[in-house]
């Protein structure tokens, strides 16, 4: 059975890196396989950047690792793709284009999201745009059972 392909925003990948709850579940479904998680260098960089703010120091502390302890094990359950070429799809935060740029360059149908910007599009040509309990909805069961289409 094919796994599922899914582009996560950076909202998603921090939340999924720093606490449990269904982020942190995607993250875990990639780990072991269920899933693929795609996205590009930009998004890397961008979570990378959102990390380092202070607000996370405290939890980054008491989580015991380093920002570049979470890169790492990040960078061991993702696919990266070279850098898509970005046209202008969210208006309200271009960008947020570097997510749909991704998701179309590496023909995936679900970007998962907590970004208003993004949620309010709910599709992009045959992209749903849905947030981590909509995708989990869905597909949780099947990640959990490897059973995915």
């Amino acid at each position: 059975m094919a796994k599922v392909r899914i582009v996560v925003d950076t909202n998603v990948y921090v939340s999924g890196l720093l606490w449990t709850g269904l982020p942190h579940d995607l993250l875990s479904a990639a780990e072991t396989g269920h899933l693929t998680l795609v996205t590009t260098p930009a998004i890397i960089e961008e979570v990378r950047e959102v990390l380092v703010r202070p607000k996370f120091a405290a939890r980054i502390r008491t989580l015991t690792t380093s920002v570049d302890e979470l890169l790492e094990s990040l960078l061991g359950i993702v696919q990266i793709i070279q850098e898509p070429k970005v046209v202008r799809v969210v208006r309200a935060d271009p960008d947020d284009d570097k997510f749909i740029a991704c998701a179309v360059a590496a023909r995936v149908r679900w970007v998962i999201s907590g970004d208003t910007h993004l949620l309010s599009l709910q599709r992009y040509k045959s992209i749903r745009i849905v947030t981590p309990q909509q995708f989990w909805t869905v597909w949780g069961t099947r990640l959990k059972s490897g059973n995915t289409p």
